[in-house]
């Protein structure tokens, strides 16, 4: 299924209710990206502002540019070597202003996945459930990690 991205359910937040948050298409950086511009959102999340030139909001997904594939393994030992690997990458990227009467700055949270080339067909179970562990750990943590990145405490 290709990357599609609707209202994102937005995971639970110190000071959050019921977040949601409005995507629409945007032209991404490269041609094996697609992006989308979070413009809106629903639910109570107060001093929360949407994506515009100055503070931008956005969703990013890149796959790689050439995707490698499994290489022959030697004809007499059996054993395949250099097995090049996919990186996938999610960037979200959130203008901000750390003070006042400051310029706005960006902040990232970029997520990297990595497969072994041939993974993708041979062990595709495992590869969903790598995503399916991290997607849903990052989901169970998700108030956590913004209270540890906002007070610096783990």
């Amino acid at each position: 299924m290709a990357i599609t991205l609707a209202n994102i359910t937005g995971g639970p937040q110190t000071g959050f209710v019921t977040p949601v948050f409005v995507p629409v298409v945007d032209t991404p950086p490269s041609i094996n990206a697609k992006q989308w511009a979070i413009t809106s959102g629903t639910g109570t999340m107060t001093g929360v502002d949407y994506h515009s030139v100055s503070k931008p909001f956005t969703w990013t997904f890149f796959r790689p540019s050439v995707l490698k594939v499994y290489p022959v393994p030697n004809p007499t030992t059996g054993i395949t070597r250099n097995v090049g690997m996919n990186v996938y990458k999610e960037i979200t990227r959130k203008g901000m202003v750390p003070g006042i009467n400051q310029q706005p700055m960006i902040g990232k949270r970029t997520v990297t996945t990595e497969v072994p080339a041939g993974c993708d067909t041979y062990e595709a179970a495992n590869v969903r459930a790598l995503c399916s562990a991290s997607i849903g750990a990052s989901w169970q943590l998700s108030a956590s990690i913004g209270d540890t990145i906002c007070s610096g405490v783990m």
